[in-house]
């Protein structure tokens, strides 16, 4: 959406962010925003935002690593603001993965259908990790990375798969909200 702040940009009269927040706050004990633009107005949903801990806009991994060093708890679950449709069981379904094979991090995927093949899917912002990452990450940034799936290679992944496709659709334009308003 270019310089558009997509979080902030509504769905049926509500702030995609706050459609997400409102489906996190079912499924986790305390919820962590990671914006880099209009603080204020993201300080609304009621709470705690965190601007990017590294100088530069690094992407969606820097937002993480802010999330990861004011995670108060042992687990970090990420997703993006512009999917306001995640699943209902998200959390408890990745940490059923992580638990289960004791993995870093547990990542959400589907099946898509590409020129009449199923192929797997990764949603890598869609995860859950535990917080003893962050100095992998953090070396990771500094080393120059910033490709979300570059950085899953050097940890101990879990994939789950997901059935409803539809629950991890971006919205990157403004045409596509104004398709899902009507």
């Amino acid at each position: 959406m270019g310089e558009i702040d997509k979080g902030l940009q509504c769905l049926h009269d509500k702030p995609m962010a706050a459609h997400v927040t409102q489906r996190l706050t079912a499924q986790t004990a305390t919820v962590i925003i990671s914006a880099n633009q209009n603080p204020d107005t993201y300080k609304e949903f009621g709470f705690p935002v965190h601007a990017d801990h590294m100088q530069g806009f690094a992407g969606p991994l820097a937002g993480i690593q802010t999330g990861l060093l004011h995670c108060t708890t042992p687990y970090l679950l990420c997703v993006p603001c512009d999917s306001p449709f995640l699943p209902t069981d998200l959390a408890e379904r990745l940490s059923s993965a992580l638990l289960q094979h004791n993995a870093d991090l547990a990542v959400a995927t589907t099946l898509e259908n590409r020129d009449g093949i199923q192929q797997k899917q990764i949603h890598p912002v869609f995860a859950l990790m535990k917080t003893t990452v962050l100095p992998r990450l953090t070396a990771y940034l500094e080393n120059g990375g910033r490709k979300m799936q570059a950085w899953h290679a050097c940890l101990q992944i879990s994939e789950v798969l997901f059935e409803d496709k539809a629950a991890f659709k971006n919205i990157n334009t403004l045409e596509e909200l104004r398709e899902l308003e009507n």
